[in-house]
This record gives C-alpha cells, sequence and structure tokens, in this order.
C-alpha cells in the first residue's frame, strides 16, 4: 500500500484548443472520485516531444507516480488507481473484469475512432470511409446506452469515467441525433468529481497564462 499524495504529471501549459481536455483531467477526476489526495507536477510545453522522455517514452502526458510506482499511460494509471478504490472499481471478480473491458473499449474501440475523426475535422477533409467508421461505432454505442444507465452494474465506475470522456468531445457530441448518448455525457459529466477536476485544469492553464505574459512583458 502506497502513502502519501500521488504526483500527477501534466504540462505547463497549452493553447485554448485542448483546455479542459488534456488527459491529466482523467486522473484527476479518479482521484477526486476516490477522494485521493495527489498533487499536480508538469514538463515544459517548448520541447514536450523530448524533454520528459526519461517518464513518458513517447513524450505524452500524463504520467502517475504513486509511491514507488511510475506510470506512463492514462489507462494504466486509472487501472492501478482502481485497484485501490472500489468507489472506481468493483470488487467483485465479474465487476473489475467488466469495468477494465470498458476502459479498454474508451480507449481503443472508441477513441481510436473519434481522434483521427477529429483531426479530419480540423483539417477540414471528408474522409467516409473514417465517417463511416465513427457513425458505425457511435451508434452500437447509442444503442448500448439506450438501455442502461452506467456501463457496469448499477452505479459509476471507471468505465463511465473513460468512456463519457471520450464522447464528450464537443464536435462528437454536435455529430448525429443520439439522445441516449448525450444524456450520458450530460449525467455523467455533472458529477461534482469531474466538474472540480475540469474547473482544477482550466484554472491551472490560466495561471500559466499569466506567468508566460508576465516573462513577455518582463
Amino acid at each position: 500500500m502506497t502513502t502519501g499524495p500521488a504526483t500527477i504529471w501534466t504540462l505547463d501549459w497549452v493553447p485554448d484548443g485542448p483546455r479542459g481536455f488534456v488527459r491529466d483531467l482523467r486522473l484527476r477526476w479518479a482521484c477526486e472520485e476516490a477522494g485521493f489526495p495527489y498533487r499536480v507536477r508538469t514538463v515544459p510545453f517548448e520541447g514536450r516531444e523530448t524533454n520528459h522522455l526519461d517518464r513518458q517514452p513517447f513524450g505524452q502526458v500524463p504520467m502517475l507516480e504513486d509511491g514507488g510506482i511510475r506510470l506512463s499511460e492514462t489507462g494504466a494509471g486509472l487501472i492501478h488507481l482502481g485497484g485501490k478504490s472500489d468507489t472506481l472499481m468493483p470488487t467483485d471478480e465479474k465487476g473489475r473484469a467488466e469495468t477494465i473491458q470498458w476502459i479498454f473499449a474508451g480507449l481503443n474501440t472508441l477513441e481510436m475512432v473519434t481522434n483521427p475523426w477529429i483531426v479530419m475535422q480540423w483539417a477540414k477533409k471528408d474522409v467516409p470511409e473514417i465517417d463511416g467508421w465513427l457513425d458505425n461505432r457511435l451508434g452500437q454505442m447509442e444503442t448500448i446506452l439506450a438501455e442502461r444507465d452506467w456501463l457496469v452494474g448499477d452505479r459509476f465506475t471507471l468505465a463511465d469515467l473513460v468512456v463519457a470522456d471520450v464522447l464528450r468531445v464537443d464536435l462528437v457530441r454536435a455529430h448525429g441525433d443520439r439522445p441516449a448518448s448525450e444524456a450520458y455525457v450530460t449525467r455523467v459529466t455533472d458529477r461534482p468529481a469531474f466538474r472540480k477536476a475540469h474547473a482544477d485544469q482550466m484554472a491551472h492553464f490560466e495561471k500559466a497564462d499569466e506567468t508566460r505574459s508576465e516573462k513577455d512583458n518582463g
């Protein structure tokens, strides 16, 4: 059992676009749900591709440190935190397995489709194959969410944290008519732990704006 606060590593600053979606938010959110103490440390935005390869071999964020454990993938960090809290992950074998399954589904089956589609939207490029892939996946999720409030059992778990975080991206939410998915995203992101984690991340980057402005004016 580890003691003391975990450390979540993120970037010291990002432009406006990704704010509220940088993935340290997922770890913050999990800690808030479980009541785990944590602190946030940063690596510089400039040079981010190479300035922390000792902690993250692909130059990404976030990273999680918890005692002697150092993890550089968000999913791994969430599963680690879930193993310490039945608020995040059921302790029974079936519930734990299903939660982990949905974490992988969110990060792989869903996000591997939404991310390239979002990039194509930013680039104003129409790729019918990706459009069809996305429509199929979102339609499948709509069918699932029309039949249940939560993905595992009858309560919030890390499964919902991951899947809702993938589905809450504005471009994805606005794509098509999916009332069950919209109600699900609203229900999950109305949770106090999400609102606090989101507000804290936004405040973190807004404070960094002030610091950068002071340096520029100095």
